[in-house]
């Protein structure tokens, strides 16, 4: 009698939890398909609806969050930092289709990472990095201070394009060697002779980023996704080659006038 008292105390008090559970999955899927028909409504530049699509999805995310079996707090910043921002690029009439579409992408990314637990679609954006990098690698070492600005500003823009997305997926130890080897390649300024140290910066970066790819299977992405993924990298890195020239002009002209002023 005693012990079938305490299977059903057991079974009460466990049943709730099991539910949770089991609703867990059900969830997350369903915030991941919000945030995939958001992202559907700003590829085909339908913001208002998108808008919409992303204020169900906060009321959704609100009750969902309260659960502490759904997401960490980590997961909840990155959830609701990404999807801000998506919102209010959708609300900025002033920014170019792609800049939105940049912003919402990054979101449909974060649901795409915490939804999937292997093969997340960020990875689709490797060839797209890794090249960028090693036109920045070369350039660095060649010496070749325009080429290097160009490039590194398109690593990093497709790069931050994908870090919410790494940041559910990787470790905090992953993340932080990250941090600080990619704040290596912001500081870096190219000379005409690198140092030993500096070659081996940028070889340990490559390899870092290499071992991240290398290391999660490779999904076969939604085509529509693909589509904006390549056509946002291409153009990131077309406009920023160019802003990265005009930047490295100014600095220049900058740094002329300022020595000059100093001569006299």
């Amino acid at each position: 009698m005693k012990l079938k008292c305490l299977l059903i105390i057991l079974i009460i008090f466990l049943s709730p939890v099991t539910a949770v559970a089991d609703g867990q999955p059900a969830a997350i899927e369903r915030l991941d398909s919000i945030s995939d028909d958001a992202f559907q409504m700003a590829k085909n530049q339908r913001y208002a609806e998108a808008r919409k699509l992303l204020n169900y999805f906060s009321e959704q995310f609100n009750g969902v969050s309260k659960d502490r079996f759904q997401f960490s707090m980590d997961e909840a910043r990155i959830i609701t930092v990404s999807h801000d921002e998506a919102m209010e690029a959708l609300a900025s009439p002033a920014l170019a289709h792609l800049e939105r579409l940049n912003k919402v992408t990054r979101f449909r990314l974060v649901m795409d990472a915490l939804a999937t637990s292997s093969e997340p679609l960020w990875l689709e954006m490797e060839d797209q990095i890794m090249s960028s990098f090693t036109l920045a690698k070369k350039s660095a070492l060649e010496g070749d201070q325009e080429g290097f600005h160009a490039n590194v500003n398109s690593f990093l823009s497709l790069y931050n394009l994908i870090y919410p997305s790494m940041k559910i997926d990787l470790s905090a130890e992953n993340i932080q060697r990250l941090d600080v080897q990619v704040g290596f390649l912001e500081e870096f300024r190219p000379t005409a002779s690198p140092s030993q140290a500096d070659i081996e910066e940028f070889e340990a970066l490559e390899a870092s980023l290499q071992t991240i790819f290398d290391g999660i299977e490779e999904d076969e992405a939604d085509p529509s996704l693909w589509w904006v993924i390549s056509s946002t990298g291409s153009i990131i890195i077309m406009t920023l080659s160019y802003v990265g020239w005009k930047k490295f002009k100014a600095d220049k002209k900058e740094s002329r006038k300022r020595s000059n002023e100093l001569k006299d």
